[in-house]
C-alpha cells in the first residue's frame, strides 16, 4: 500500500527549509531548487506544492507568523488566567527578537519577506496586511490596559502602539552584535515600567 502524504507537513517541511536557506545565506539568491535540495525533497516535488518562488515565500512567511503566534500563545498560557497586560505586550515584543532558534529564523525570515516586499507590489501588499493585523491587535491590548487602568489616561494608544512596535527594532542590532539581548530585553523592560502605572 502505498504510504500517504500529509500535504500540509510537506508544506511545512518544505517552508522550514526555506527558512534554513534564508538564515544561512539570504533570500537574495533563493531558488526553489536549493529549497528542495535543503528539504531533501526533488526539485518537481517543491513545485507540485508550490507554483513559484513567491508562493513558496509567501506560505513560509505565513508559517513563520503562525509559528509566533503559537509560542506567544503559549507563553500567555503559562502566565496564568488574568495576564498583566504588561507581560503580554513584554511577551509579544521579545517574541520578535531573536533570542532563541525558532524566534531567529522567524526573524529573519521576516526581514528577508520585508525586503522582497520593498521590490514586489503582491508581497508589499501580504507583508502590508500581516503587519497591520499585528499592530491592531497591539493597539487593541493598549487601549484595553488603559480602559482598565493599567496605563494612564494622558497615553495616546496610537502613539504608543508605534513606540512599543518600534521596540521591535532591537533585532538588526541584536544580529549585528551592536547590542547584546540582555541590553534589548533591559531597554524594553524600562520602557514597559515607564508605560504602566505602578500599582
Amino acid at each position: 500500500m502505498p504510504k500517504q502524504v500529509d500535504h500540509q507537513e510537506r508544506r511545512e517541511t518544505i517552508a522550514r527549509a526555506l527558512w534554513r536557506v534564508v538564515e544561512r545565506r539570504g533570500a537574495v539568491h533563493l531558488t526553489m531548487r536549493e529549497v528542495a535540495q535543503e528539504a531533501g525533497l526533488s526539485h518537481g516535488a517543491v513545485q507540485h506544492y508550490f507554483a513559484s518562488r513567491e508562493a513558496m515565500l509567501a506560505f513560509a512567511m505565513d508559517f513563520a507568523a503562525e509559528q509566533t503566534a503559537r509560542r506567544v500563545g503559549r507563553g500567555v498560557q503559562e502566565l496564568g488566567d488574568r495576564p498583566h497586560p504588561r507581560d503580554v505586550l513584554r511577551l509579544m515584543l521579545t517574541e520578535t527578537l531573536p533570542l532563541h532558534a525558532d524566534a531567529r529564523a522567524t526573524s529573519r525570515m521576516s526581514a528577508a519577506y520585508v525586503l522582497e516586499a520593498l521590490h514586489d507590489k503582491n508581497v508589499h501588499a501580504r507583508a502590508r496586511d500581516g503587519m497591520l493585523q499585528g499592530r491592531a491587535l497591539v493597539e487593541q491590548l493598549v487601549r484595553r490596559a488603559i480602559a482598565d487602568g493599567y496605563i494612564g489616561p494622558e497615553r495616546d494608544p496610537a502613539a504608543e502602539t508605534d513606540l512599543l512596535l518600534a521596540l521591535t527594532g532591537f533585532t538588526p542590532l541584536i544580529e549585528l552584535d551592536v547590542i547584546r539581548p540582555q541590553d534589548a530585553l533591559a531597554a524594553i523592560d524600562q520602557y514597559l515600567d515607564r508605560l504602566f502605572v505602578k500599582a
